[in-house]
C-alpha cells in the first residue's frame, strides 16, 4: 500500500472508531444480518465459507483461509418504524412514525497469515442496535389529561448503540481449523419520554431522560471449520454473552438494576462448491435474548421497573435460517444473493412497551457484488430489503391491559453497503479456476 493509501486507511479507521456504535436497528432483534458487504449480500450466510477479513466475525476459524488484506466498509441503513393505536387510554392513539430515518454503520478489518497453517486478524464493527424517536405527539387518551407524547411525557424514544473490537487467532490441522477471538464491546443506552412510569419504578430518579449512559464489557467468540471434501465444508461458531457494566443512569428502568449484557449466540452452516465458480451456503443462527432479563422479562410483570425480575421488553430467542449463493462470474467479478427468515422476538402481549423497540421483521432479501479494480483493490457493494411486519396486541398500562384496545407496531428496513478491500499479496490465489 502506498504512503498516501496508508494515511487514508489510518484516517478512515480513526473515523470509524468514533462512529462504530452509531447503529439503528437490525434484522435479528438488534443484531445485524451480516457484517460488511460480502455477508450483507448473502443475508448473513457464510459461516463455512470464509472469503474476506470480515469472515472472522462469523467464524474465527475461517481466517486461516484468507489472504493478507485490509477491509473498510460502511452501511447506510433506512428503517421505517412506527405504530397505530385504537381504543387506547394511555398510549397516544392514531398512526405515528418514528423520525430519524437514516443511519451509518461502519466496519473495518485486517487479516494477516502467519504461515501456511495459521493467521491472525482484528475487526471493528457496529452491531446495529435500536433507535426510535417520536416527537411530542398529541395524546387524546383520558389517562393523561393535559399531557402529550406517546406515553404522556413529551418526546419519546430509545437508543442502543453497540460496537465490537475483535482480535482473532486461527490455526488449521489438516482438514480442521480452529479460531479463538476475545471481544471487547462498547455500549451506549438512552431512553426518554417515560416519565409517566416513575411511580412504578424502583428508582424513579434513574428511569428516563438521563442522556446517554456508556458501558464497556468483554466476551469470547470461537469457531471450528471442517473441510470434509475439497468442495464441501462445515462451519460452527458461537459467542458467550458479552458481559457489560450496568447502565446505572437507567437502573430504575432496566430489570436487575440496569443489567444489560449482550446475548450469546451460535451459528452453524455448510458451504458447497456446486461448480468451480458457484458456492451455495446454508446457515442456522440462534441468538439467546432470554439470557438478558432487561430484554427478555415480560412487560406485564407486577414488580417495579428496575427490580430483580422486573418488567422487560418480553423478547424471545431469535432463530435464523439464511441461504446464500456466490457466483464468480469472471476473474474480476463476483455476484451474490441471499435470503433470510427468522421468528419474531416480540409477543403481542408486550407490544405496548415495544413501541420504542419494534424489532419485528422476519425476512430479508439481499444481493451484492465484488469487482476487482486492480491487482490489489476490490470494491464491494451490497443491498438488502426487509418487508414490513406488524405485531398487534392490547394496550398495557401500568395498571393493567385496556379492554377493546389495539396497538400494532411495525418495521421495515433497507440497507446499502459499500466496501473497499486492499489485497497486500496481489498474487493471492483465486478460489475459482477459470
Amino acid at each position: 500500500m502506498t504512503d498516501g493509501g496508508k494515511r487514508v486507511a489510518r484516517a478512515a479507521v480513526c473515523a470509524l472508531v468514533l462512529t462504530a456504535a452509531s447503529g439503528a436497528k437490525a434484522t435479528e432483534g438488534y443484531f445485524l444480518g451480516g457484517y460488511g458487504a460480502t455477508q450483507s449480500g448473502l443475508s448473513g450466510a457464510g459461516v463455512a465459507n470464509p472469503t474476506d477479513a470480515m469472515a472472522m466475525t462469523l467464524n474465527p476459524a475461517g481466517l486461516v483461509d484468507v489472504d493478507r488484506q485490509f477491509q473498510l466498509g460502511a452501511s447506510l441503513f433506512f428503517p421505517t418504524r412506527g405504530y397505530d393505536a385504537t381504543g387506547t387510554i394511555f398510549v397516544a392513539p392514531g398512526n405515528h412514525d418514528s423520525n430519524i430515518p437514516l443511519f451509518l454503520i461502519p466496519n473495518v478489518a485486517y487479516s494477516q497469515p502467519i504461515d501456511a497453517a495459521s493467521a491472525w486478524g482484528v475487526a471493528l464493527y457496529g452491531n446495529g442496535g435500536l433507535n426510535t424517536y417520536y416527537r411530542s405527539v398529541t395524546n387524546f387518551g383520558f389517562a393523561c389529561p393535559g399531557a402529550n407524547g406517546v406515553f404522556c411525557a413529551a418526546a419519546t424514544g430509545g437508543n442502543v448503540n453497540q460496537a465490537f473490537l475483535q482480535a482473532t487467532y486461527s490455526k488449521s490441522y489438516g482438514a480442521l481449523s480452529f479460531g479463538f477471538a476475545p471481544v471487547l464491546a462498547f455500549q451506549q443506552f438512552s431512553v426518554e419520554g417515560l416519565g409517566a412510569f416513575r411511580s412504578f419504578s424502583s428508582d424513579p430518579a434513574n428511569l428516563t431522560n438521563d442522556g446517554g449512559d456508556n458501558a464497556i464489557g468483554a466476551g469470547v467468540h470461537a469457531g471450528v471449520q471442517w473441510k470434509m471434501t475439497p468442495a464441501f465444508r462445515i462451519g460452527l461458531s458461537g459467542a458467550t454473552p458479552t458481559w457489560m457494566q450496568n447502565i446505572s443512569k437507567y437502573k430504575g428502568l432496566l430489570a436487575d438494576q440496569g443489567s444489560f449484557d449482550i446475548p450469546g449466540w451460535v451459528d452453524a452452516g455448510v458451504a458447497w462448491d456446486a461448480m468451480p465458480t458457484l458456492t451455495l451456503m446454508l446457515d442456522y443462527k440462534g441468538i439467546f435474548y432470554s439470557g438478558v432479563p432487561a430484554v427478555a422479562d415480560p412487560s406485564n410483570v407486577r414488580l417495579p421497573y428496575g427490580a430483580t425480575g422486573g418488567p422487560g421488553f418480553g423478547w424471545g430467542n431469535v432463530h435464523v435460517v439464511a441461504l446464500g449463493a456466490e457466483w464468480r462470474a469472471a476473474p474480476s467479478l463476483t455476484l451474490r444473493a441471499g435470503v433470510e427468515v427468522n421468528n419474531n422476538p416480540v409477543h403481542g402481549r408486550d407490544v405496548t412497551f415495544n413501541i420504542i423497540a419494534p424489532a419485528v421483521t422476519t425476512s430479508q432479501f439481499s444481493a451484492g457484488l465484488s469487482y476487482r479494480m486492480s491487482r490489489n483493490s476490490t470494491i464491494d457493494l451490497a443491498g438488502y430489503y426487509c418487508p414490513k411486519v406488524h405485531v398487534s396486541g392490547a394496550e398495557l398500562t401500568p395498571l393493567g391491559p385496556t379492554q377493546f384496545s389495539n396497538i400494532s407496531a411495525s418495521l421495515s428496513e433497507a440497507q446499502v453497503t459499500i466496501g473497499w478491500t486492499y489485497h497486500f499479496d496481489s498474487e493471492a490465489p483465486v478460489k475459482a479456476k477459470f
